[in-house]
């Protein structure tokens, strides 16, 4: 059994603070934030962004300001960083912060519903206990209780001591110079970038799955060098089956199925449909040797649209666990259903608040 720390809870602890409270940050992640707190009860004193951002914003009827004009006006105050960053320089920027007042980074859901907080996880405990006994080793645990304590406490202390680089998570997957791979949300490219870097441009076969028009295109124009014979790429959303939905465009990682975006105001100029395909549809009974599942949300359908694939042919796995509240223990558990002979490792890489949490099951 895990327990969390003895922590006053996130929520609980603002509801209860005398500073005021500085949002850090503008866009959809501080709405998010912001909403929370409306639901808690809890009220924000102002806004901030870095020095360089602040050009007479506003956000929420609130004039966005630097940190020093903040202090000037409120003295001590609790920040929270709304937005996520894995660039080096920013992370320092808010570690610095950090040490000067006291600063938290929420856990709100990239997508979906379900706040992770103590009540949460009083009803999900059995589930999440499951989870941290299945995992493989030591550092997989200690990721998992930081991970844990993160989301209660929203303090990045848990996150940054459990943090690693990719290299350490591609020393697990052990890649060969024959590894079919399948990346299902493709991004621009960048993940296709990184296997052919750690393989050195040898393996033996790439399916390239990703929705977004723009991003797609981005991925072919960079990858152009690569032959179609063994860099198969797919304008389509990864899911449980093949079919055709609508898609909210917005040519970067926030896009989305349209009902994610539900209740939030959509431009029509951004919509279009979009094909849906399974992986075991593209592959038919070809094998595959390495899946990445980074798919905004849809990770349990794009699972269930391999399963064919994992059950035929064990396949490494990479599964994106912080897009919803329920990843952490809903989809390791579902991949231990399909096959119970994988061993799982958790992994995060470099980000706050805790994006780039992967599982790696091997």
């Amino acid at each position: 059994m895990i327990n969390p720390a003895p922590y006053l809870p996130l929520w609980d602890r603002l509801k209860i603070s005398n500073k005021p409270i500085i949002l850090y940050g503008m866009g959809d992640g501080a709405q998010k934030i912001l909403n929370v707190m409306a639901q808690k009860g809890i009220k924000p004193s102002g806004f901030m962004a870095s020095d360089e951002f602040v050009r007479g914003h506003s956000f929420a009827g609130f004039e966005v300001k630097k940190l020093s004009d903040i202090e000037k006006q409120f003295g001590d105050v609790t920040i929270l960083v709304c937005f996520g960053t894995s660039i080096p320089e920013v992370m320092e920027r808010i570690k610095g912060i950090s040490e000067k007042h006291e600063l938290y980074a929420p856990d709100v859901p990239v997508i979906g519903g379900g706040l992770f907080d103590k009540d949460y996880f009083t009803e999900n405990e059995e589930k999440i206990n499951e989870v941290y006994e299945m995992l493989a080793d030591d550092k997989s645990k200690e990721v998992f209780l930081g991970w844990l304590n993160y989301r209660l406490t929203g303090k990045i202390d848990f996150l940054l001591e459990n943090q690693t680089p990719k290299s350490e998570a591609y020393e697990l997957l052990k890649l060969t110079e024959n590894e079919v791979y399948a990346d299902l949300g493709a991004y621009t490219g960048d993940t296709v970038t990184e296997f052919l870097n750690v393989t050195g441009y040898k393996f033996g076969r790439i399916y390239a799955v990703e929705p977004d028009a723009r991003n797609y295109a981005k991925m072919k124009r960079t990858h152009y060098v690569l032959s179609p014979y063994d860099f198969y790429t797919y304008n389509a959303g990864a899911w449980s089956e093949d079919c055709v939905m609508q898609f909210v465009q917005k040519g970067g990682r926030n896009s989305s199925l349209v009902p994610y975006d539900k209740g939030k105001p959509i431009n029509p100029s951004m919509l279009r449909d979009i094909e849906m395909r399974s992986l075991d549809s593209i592959l038919g009974n070809d094998p595959v040797t390495l899946i990445k599942y980074d798919v905004e949300g849809s990770e349990d359908k794009a699972i269930d649209g391999s399963r064919k694939a994992i059950l035929a042919h064990r396949p490494k796995l990479i599964v994106s666990l912080y897009h919803r509240t329920e990843d952490m223990f809903s989809l390791p558990l579902k991949i231990k259903q399909i096959r119970s002979d994988y061993k799982f490792y958790l992994r995060q890489h470099p980000y706050i608040p805790a994006w780039d949490m992967n599982l790696y099951c091997i």
